[in-house]
């Protein structure tokens, strides 16, 4: 299992992605579970995935348009071919995932654990809104780890 968390420090609660993997990265998690930080690196990502992980876990920031710092789960369809023009540069999980298929690979079960963002603009630090949430994004995180059967897990 891949817990990925994406997003741009530089702008605000785009960052929230980032601080819920460093948080993870402090925790003792199952073998088999690894937590990586890929800032705006679609592309790392893109390839790490090439690794046919069972389930990954993307965390960041998305817009859905409830309150800031909502906190939600979604299950991302599998893409098989790139469709359209591909942003490399780009990490919305769409972006990703269309990467992916252009490298012959594929996902897996793909999760998105999102924030709803109150501040997307330049400057560091999330909202007070997401700030907060990032303790239910690790628990919630952390549940689907348990729910979802990970290779190797000796509990």
């Amino acid at each position: 299992m891949l817990i990925a968390g994406v997003g741009n420090i530089f702008l605000g609660d785009d960052g929230f992605g980032v601080e819920v993997a460093r948080r993870l990265s402090t925790l003792d998690l199952p073998d088999g579970v690894q937590v990586r930080d890929y800032g705006v690196s679609g592309m790392h990502l893109a390839f790490d995935l090439l690794d046919s992980y069972d389930t990954t876990i993307l965390v960041d920031a998305t817009c859905r348009g409830d309150a800031p710092g909502t906190v939600y789960v979604v299950e991302l369809d599998p893409v098989d071919e790139p469709t359209g023009f591909i942003d490399a540069h780009g990490m919305q999980p769409d972006v990703v995932m269309q990467l992916l298929a252009m490298l012959g690979g594929s996902s897996g079960r793909v999760l998105l654990v999102g924030c709803e963002p109150a501040s997307v603009t330049g400057h560091i630090g999330l909202s007070p809104a997401v700030a907060g949430a990032v303790d239910a994004a690790v628990r919630t995180v952390l549940e689907l780890v348990e729910v979802c059967d990970v290779p190797g897990d000796s509990r």
